[in-house]
């Protein structure tokens, strides 16, 4: 019997919300200072406990350099230190980390001309994951063209209907190969224990986590193909915003005004065992991208402990969004380029590499580098993907 080959993923065909204006183009992440990243926290440190929340900014170090290093310099156990969300290594970030309080006297030793301790408070408990409501994000893209009225126009839109909440590329590996190992695992075409033991469990729930992005990602392009991302359909599951409780639609007309004031907004699948399935042409619409795609609902019982499921907005508000067009710092370009600025609050969840390319319009798989992240790294979404 043939094996059956791994279906692509084409994000050259997942559209833009904006596409009707032509990009700007521009390069990223030149240098750390070309990316600037301040959590916002769910809650700030009370002033008592048996943690220690630190406020930390650091410069060129990936998440799992800064728990290392705190955990070399603090004599703790890497498991003992808490964090909201993951970070990107080439960016300068500010976040709060939690360590155990007999810590407190060393918390000098830690900072370096990379890493320094802002402030330094106590708390209940230990920081974990999802413990913040998003991020403040200052982006810098160099060389693009400088035309105030595509990037006007493009603002203007992406604040009036939101940013579609497509999942970042880096989601799916390179040449997509988390993406095809999670595939391959659905389809038992290979075994959790072809997976090297040290790795297994976090390149389980990785890949199986790739495919859910992936379909999710596939439910929406084909929604802002047929020219539904702004509309309400009967079938439709809501999200109330911001509290994330969840409803049928029933009478489209009726719901419209309260999408377009952001009251609510449509949402997406995350299959899987547990997940709260959509109503009439939106639920056929779903089914249809898992047969595109050779899976079936059943496909995921197989690690159902894994992937539970549940609703992903289709869009999110990018609050504050200015842009402010810089001089380019360098002549190089035969045609007139500068350097733009983008600053914009995010949700959690959601990934800034796919607001910036509403503006570059540049190809999706160029625009992610292998240490790109968005608003929550993967390990971050992992965690938080339970059932509604």
């Amino acid at each position: 019997m043939t094996e059956q080959p791994v279906p692509l993923l084409a994000p050259s065909a997942w559209p833009e919300l904006t596409s009707q204006t032509a990009g700007v183009g521009g390069v990223w992440k030149q240098s750390p200072e070309d990316f600037l990243v301040e959590e916002i926290p769910a809650y700030l440190p009370c002033g008592e406990g048996e943690h220690l929340f630190l406020w930390i900014e650091k410069r060129n170090l990936s998440s799992e350099m800064l728990v290392a290093q705190l955990s070399k310099q603090l004599a703790v156990p890497r498991s003992e230190i808490g964090m909201a969300g993951l970070k990107d290594r080439q960016a300068i970030t500010r976040q709060w980390v939690s360590v155990p309080t007999r810590a407190e006297k060393l918390v000098p030793a830690v900072e370096s001309d990379d890493l320094q301790v802002l402030e330094a408070r106590r708390h209940r408990n230990k920081l974990k994951t999802g413990h913040l409501k998003g991020n403040r994000f200052v982006a810098i893209l160099r060389g693009v063209e400088p035309d105030l009225s595509k990037i006007d126009a493009i603002t203007r839109q992406l604040q009036a209907q939101g940013c579609p909440n497509y999942f970042g590329m880096q989601r799916f590996g390179h040449q997509h190969s988390t993406w095809k190992l999670g595939w391959q695992l659905l389809l038992g075409q290979i075994s959790p224990q072809d997976i090297p033991a040290p790795r297994r469990k976090f390149l389980l729930r990785l890949a199986l986590s790739a495919v859910q992005s992936g379909l999710f990602n596939e439910v929406l392009a084909q929604r802002l193909r047929d020219g539904l991302f702004s509309t309400v359909l009967c079938g439709d599951l809501m999200e109330i915003l911001p509290a994330g409780a969840k409803f049928l639609v029933t009478d489209a007309a009726a719901d419209q005004p309260r999408f377009d004031s952001w009251e609510i907004s449509t949402t997406g699948p995350i299959f899987g065992v547990r997940m709260r399935s959509p109503g009439g042409e939106v639920h056929a619409r779903e089914l249809a991208i898992l047969q595109k795609l050779v899976l079936t609902i059943e496909h995921f019982q197989k690690f159902s402990s894994l992937m539970e499921g549940t609703r992903r907005p289709f869009r999110f508000l990018p609050a504050g969004l200015t842009c402010e067009l810089l001089p380019a710092n360098s002549s190089d370009h035969e045609t007139p380029r500068g350097d733009l600025r983008v600053s914009v609050e995010l949700p959690a969840g959601a990934y800034l590499t796919v607001l910036l390319h509403e503006f570059q319009k540049s190809p999706l798989e160029a625009a992610e580098s292998p240490d790109s992240a968005g608003n929550s790294e993967d390990a971050d979404e992992i965690a938080s993907q339970s059932a509604d």
